[in-house]
């Protein structure tokens, strides 16, 4: 017993060291992302566009694209994700922020409307910094600070935490660099076979033959493996959870299950209405433009209130005691 408390101690070292590495390396990795989409972006646009039919219409659609990756990407690198001490955001009223369908039924932040149920979160104290926070909140241990919606915290891409006011623009990101990558891997194979000799002509381009090729490479694996995490997120996000409540929530259903019952989640209003809270679009929010112009929007609520099944104030299935919390962990150091 006292050899497996040790090991466990000893990974729980190597995890927070871990954390600290990421987290200083953090500027570096977003450095690398930024380099590594703007050396695709040349290659597509030098190589691959000119050789597009209809360029009247395909060049605005491309740089459209662009445009949104690298937008979303800005976004949720320099937005704060919504830490609970902060005070609450104002909507901003410049040329990037969308303009709201009715924005008179706003109040305090939060999206009020006949077809919404909605309650105020409870708030708890946060065992390891103290500060009152709502239902819904985390405490990240790289920040050192509670985050409103805390989704997880991304060193390697965006090096802060994902949370309520950015996590829209994560997930855009995701999207658009899904069809960025998707674009470049299958509308180049043609210059592909070129740099790779199959054909007498020269190489006609300024781009690198082995920078072209390398480049395709990444776009042809980051198309598979992102479009794995955005559909991760995007179940999670129709689901009504976060990343780390979908976790929470999957240990709810089993100990709903050991006592016969069924844990019932009282954030998810089915798949399209999560949806549309989620990106704040339809009669109350957005328009639907929004979706596909980088343009800066505030969530339906503010943190602290919460839309839920009708009738229901809390989840169904699991005891209060039993809620898990961001510090559950070894709270035995002795």
């Amino acid at each position: 017993m006292l050899c497996a408390r040790q090991v466990f101690r000893c990974f729980k070292w190597l995890e927070r060291v871990g954390d600290r590495v990421t987290g200083a390396a953090g500027p570096v990795f977003v450095f690398l992302a930024v380099v590594l989409l703007s050396l695709g972006a040349v290659c597509f646009f030098e190589v691959i566009q000119p050789s597009l039919r209809f360029p009247w219409l395909s060049t605005p659609i491309c740089a459209l694209i662009a445009l949104n990756m690298f937008a979303h990407y800005y976004y949720v690198c320099t937005i704060s994700p919504g830490f609970v001490t902060d005070p609450p955001r104002q909507p901003g009223t410049g040329l990037l922020w969308a303009k709201r369908r009715n924005p008179t039924r706003s109040l305090t932040g939060v999206r009020w409307s006949d077809d919404l149920h909605v309650t105020k979160a409870f708030v708890t104290k946060c065992r390891k910094c103290g500060v009152m926070r709502p239902e819904r909140s985390h405490h990240c241990r790289i920040c050192n600070r509670c985050v409103l919606k805390f989704d997880h915290h991304c060193p390697v891409r965006v090096n802060q935490c994902v949370g309520l006011y950015n996590e829209r623009h994560f997930v855009l990101f995701l999207v658009y660099l899904i069809v960025s990558s998707f674009a470049y891997a299958a509308l180049g194979w043609s210059q592909v076979l070129l740099a790779l000799g199959w054909f007498e002509d020269p190489w006609p381009y300024y781009t690198p033959q082995m920078a072209f090729l390398l480049m395709y490479i990444l776009a042809a694996v980051m198309c598979m493996a992102v479009s794995a995490m955005a559909g991760w997120h995007l179940w999670s996000v129709a689901c009504g959870e976060t990343s780390v409540e979908s976790q929470d929530h999957e240990q709810y259903r089993r100990i709903a299950r050991s006592r016969g019952e069924a844990f019932v989640n009282s954030y998810d209003l089915g798949k399209r209405k999560n949806l549309a809270l989620f990106f704040n679009i339809g009669k109350e929010g957005y328009p639907l433009y929004t979706l596909f112009f980088p343009l800066l929007i505030e969530p339906y609520t503010d943190g602290r209130s919460w839309a839920r099944k009708a009738g229901y104030e809390v989840h169904r299935g699991i005891r209060e005691a039993e809620v898990l919390t961001s510090e559950d962990e070894d709270e035995d150091d002795a």
